[in-house]
């Protein structure tokens, strides 16, 4: 009997021990829930933005969407420090707001009105740029907190943090199509209309001062409630000059900000702006690259820029965008062979080079411009280069764009139809860089002696009087002085 009450007691106290650990386990869980982990902020240490800031600055292009498997705001924080081995100094990121659902494109033809299937329409995230709400957060990119922390890891690490911003048209299920009708561009029948043949959205009508104003408010917000260093403006010409010289003066009430016009319109250079694309220069690149040109269209682009712009003048330089991938292929597609020497020249001539995420490594696809994709993540080639160049760009005064630009000389060379030589020179320090854009091997002979060292390859180089260099096909040197 004695030994009943005994196993019985055993029994109780086991299973009391048993209740008092799930309650423990349940109490943690709770508070666990109760307190969800902080979001740490990184400390801030870069200065306010200034036109001097941009003078030897690199630009980097990101999708969010498409730069990791992910396809979030926390999957690129991670990577921030490695662009700072590239130069970079100031993150682009496309558009990061929520999409519209009506008339969302798919593909050039298909349109998501006809898609009803709600795994679909997650697949089909459409285009970046047909935006919804201008004040809203993709969800699948993340929260408002991730995106302030990767705001906040950019300027911890000294680079300044641009948004892509829709000033010419909403998405058709925007609120002001319903709520402000007026906002909008009508044709004959009173019916709203798309730009273009971009029938997933409508055009904005800036005949209306309220819509500058509620668009100015928009823009506002990002920069008092997410610290943005300015915007990437997207067909920036299609809007009229007045308003941007409006959002500027306005917007730099809030702080002083870096403004880039995706166009190429010397007007918007005077008061709005103070970068725009060299979509020319870039033309000219992938027509040299294709044997469509030679080296004289590009002397003469360059030599239009000097005489026809404000000596402040900053053009984006690049050899791809997301645009230009999506439709009109990578740069190996466009460019082959000459991507290495296409990249370098737009690091050497007078500009801002720009990176679109992939280059780095070496990406050689097109990314779907409507639905979910994922930037390959591989070392090869070109990170080495990228970071070679980038390190250049931000330490030698002679690659100094902006204000204070160094001074750009052409030199002639034994055949200026395939050779491009210069040199940049800034305060005592000098560059000279010399290319071969072209299929063939060629001996060249330049008017430029003197002790130099081959920056990539760290060669020392002496040219004398009567010296050639040879060169392979699409070959170059970027020689610094000794």
């Amino acid at each position: 009997m004695q030994l009943k009450k005994e196993a019985v007691a055993n029994a109780l106290q086991g299973g009391m021990k048993k209740i008092l650990v799930l309650l423990l386990l349940m109490l943690l869980g709770v508070a666990c829930k109760q307190e969800p982990q902080a979001v740490i902020i990184p400390k801030n240490l870069i200065k306010t933005f200034s036109p001097e800031m941009a003078e030897n600055a690199v630009m980097y292009q990101v999708h969010i969407r498409n730069y990791s498997p992910e396809g979030t705001f926390n999957a690129f924080t991670q990577d921030i420090p490695k662009l700072k081995k590239l130069g970079v100094k100031i993150i682009y990121l496309m558009p990061v707001q929520e999409i519209g659902l009506e008339n969302r494109k798919a593909g050039r033809k298909l349109l998501a009105a006809q898609l009803k299937d709600s795994v679909l329409q997650k697949k089909i995230m459409g285009n970046p740029y047909a935006l919804k709400d201008y004040r809203s957060i993709q969800a699948s990119y993340g929260l408002a907190d991730d995106l302030k922390k990767l705001i906040a890891t950019a300027h911890h690490h000294q680079m300044y943090v641009i948004m892509d911003w829709v000033a010419n048209h909403t998405a058709w299920d925007h609120a002001w199509v319903k709520k402000h009708p007026d906002f909008y561009v009508k044709g004959n029948e009173g019916l709203m209309q798309s730009p273009y043949d971009w029938r997933d959205v409508v055009q904005l009508n800036y005949t209306k001062p309220a819509v500058h104003y509620a668009m100015i408010e928009e823009m506002r917000y990002w920069l008092k409630n997410y610290q943005l260093d300015g915007f990437r403006c997207q067909v920036a010409g299609e809007v009229p000059t007045q308003f941007w010289e409006r959002a500027q003066a306005e917007l730099q009430k809030v702080r002083p900000i870096f403004m880039l016009a995706e166009a190429e319109k010397p007007s918007l250079l005077k008061k709005a702006f103070d970068a725009q694309y060299a979509w020319e220069g870039h033309y000219i690149l992938n027509n040299i690259a294709q044997g469509k040109m030679s080296v004289k269209e590009l002397d003469t682009y360059l030599q239009n820029l000097q005489a026809t712009h404000l000596p402040e003048s900053i053009f984006l330089n690049f050899i791809s965008t997301s645009e230009e991938n999506s439709w009109n292929g990578s740069e190996y597609e466009r460019m082959g062979d000459a991507v290495e020497v296409m990249t370098a020249l737009t690091y050497m001539i007078n500009g801002m080079p720009l990176i679109y995420n992939g280059q780095e490594y070496d990406m050689d696809k097109r990314l779907r411009p409507y639905q979910k994709d994922t930037v390959p993540h591989t070392l090869g080639n070109m990170w080495g280069v990228y970071e070679k160049l980038g390190q250049l760009k931000t330490t030698h005064p002679a690659l100094h764009s902006g204000q204070n630009a160094s001074t750009y000389t052409r030199i002639k060379t034994s055949d200026d139809n395939h050779i491009i030589a210069f040199e940049r020179v800034k305060k005592g320090k000098k560059l000279l860089f010399v290319a071969n854009l072209s299929k063939e091997e060629k001996i060249v002979a330049l008017n430029k002696k003197g002790a130099y060292r081959d920056y990539m390859t760290g060669e020392v180089i002496q040219i004398n009087d009567n010296q050639s260099l040879n060169l392979k096909s699409w070959a170059y040197k970027i020689l610094v002085n000794q």
